[in-house]
């Protein structure tokens, strides 16, 4: 296994590269199944779109419907959201969703022919974990899990386990250190700069 500060330098870049090039088995299930249909969507639009702002627009258009972006952020904010008005809490997951969306659409321009492949599917009842891993052209290996569930728009995202470092508790953790020491208003002001950063880039807190 690698070393956790190699580990954090990749994160960034294997949070968005194993969502968009993973080698789909023949024998998946349906959340794979899903995701092989996202899959090639991506790699149409990298092939075709060769002027940057054109070729992030189309993938962030792709990418979204994906990710269940409101079960994130209410993951993410924990035992905060909750005491938070139906306003604050639709605030919220579109400041989450665009923190996140910029942080795997700016990573995506990192990839570098990395290969990634499923290693398991496990499905029970309306959740499902998708089991990847990451191999790099120097041999390096990551693992990362992604944790998905039923919704009435299909099978989404709602966390990414990165070698043992989930996407949605990383956030947690930096936004309960900003409410703990100012408040919730400050985390929202924070969020609204883009002050945080996904798993292995270190957050402006």
């Amino acid at each position: 296994m690698n070393n956790y500060s190699t580990n954090k330098r990749w994160l960034p870049v294997i949070l968005t590269t194993s969502f968009l090039f993973i080698a789909v088995p023949i024998n998946a299930g349906a959340p794979s199944d899903q995701t092989r249909a996202t899959i090639e969507k991506v790699l149409a639009i990298l092939a075709e779109s060769n002027k940057k702002s054109d070729r992030v627009d189309r993938l962030r258009q792709t990418i979204k419907p994906s990710f269940d972006f409101a079960e994130m952020a209410k993951r993410s904010l924990g035992s905060h959201w909750q005491p938070r008005t139906p306003t604050e809490q639709q605030e919220f997951v579109k400041l989450f969703t665009d923190l996140v969306e910029s942080s795997y659409v700016d990573a995506i321009e990192s990839y570098n022919g990395e290969k990634v492949v499923v290693a398991n599917e496990k499905q029970d009842k309306d959740f499902a974990e998708v089991n990847t891993k990451i191999v790099t052209k120097k041999g390096e290996e990551f693992v990362i899990d992604y944790k998905l569930h039923q919704t009435s728009g299909g099978w989404k995202i709602y966390d990414a386990v990165i070698e043992n470092v989930s996407l949605v508790n990383n956030y947690r953790s930096q936004f309960n250190r900003v409410i703990a020491k100012s408040s919730y208003q400050d985390l929202v002001s924070k969020m609204k700069d883009k002050q945080f950063e996904a798993p292995g880039k270190k957050a402006k807190t």
